[in-house]
């Protein structure tokens, strides 16, 4: 079983997965299609000469694909757990936009910071409005087993969640998320949201709390 440190630190990988798949390894379908079209974006903006003289332009860039493909909304659901229930329309729209901010500030600098890695891609699983997808990365030292699940909204399927080695990205957040507002309380999870965000803005960190 893999820990939650080592969890934290595949993590990184999945938007690499996620959006650096060779058109040569997926399937046809309608999901990794659209997959395809966020692929051919992002590497065309990170390999972009001039978007690597402009790191704000390009930061900016990426943050549009990641909220077209990303369902931050259902996966604060999921971590927040019972605690989104007792949530005003306020708190939830300002948490949406504190974790959208956790993950771009977390992983955008891994992902222009790239090497190339082989993947490959497993399956895909598609049942009613839920989908998940299988892939493996293969390193000189591993082969990481990551999984996708994407949820369809409005016709349009979107990522809400990553399994890492069998380790959820969610479950991990949704951990954390509980043990601090048990502890503290939700405005002292949000207030820690907010630190950790200025932190990897000034230090470039992980997304760990």
């Amino acid at each position: 079983m893999v820990n939650m440190k080592l969890a934290n630190w595949l993590c990184p990988w999945f938007l690499v997965v996620l959006l650096f798949l060779a058109p040569s390894m997926v399937s046809a379908s309608a999901i990794t299609d659209d997959l395809k079209t966020t692929i051919d974006a992002v590497i065309k903006i990170v390999t972009d000469p001039v978007y690597k003289k402009d790191s704000v332009a390009r930061r900016e860039k990426l943050r549009e694909l990641f909220g077209k493909r990303f369902n931050y909304k259902q996966m604060v659901i999921r971590s927040l757990a019972k605690s989104w229930d007792e949530r005003t329309p306020e708190e939830r729209e300002q948490f949406i936009d504190l974790f959208r901010q956790l993950l771009e500030k977390s992983y955008a600098g891994k992902l222009e910071s790239y090497k190339d890695e082989k993947i490959n891609y497993l399956g895909e699983q598609v049942k009613g409005q839920y989908a998940l997808v299988k892939t493996e990365i293969v390193r000189n030292d591993a082969t990481i087993d990551v999984d996708y699940k994407l949820y369809n909204e409005d016709g349009e399927w979107r990522v809400y969640d990553f399994v890492i080695e069998r380790v959820s990205m969610i479950r991990n957040y949704r951990s954390q998320f509980t043990k601090i507002i048990r502890k503290d309380s939700y405005s002292g999870l949000v207030a820690k949201l907010e630190n950790k965000i200025k932190d990897i803005e000034s230090k470039d960190g992980d997304d760990s709390l």
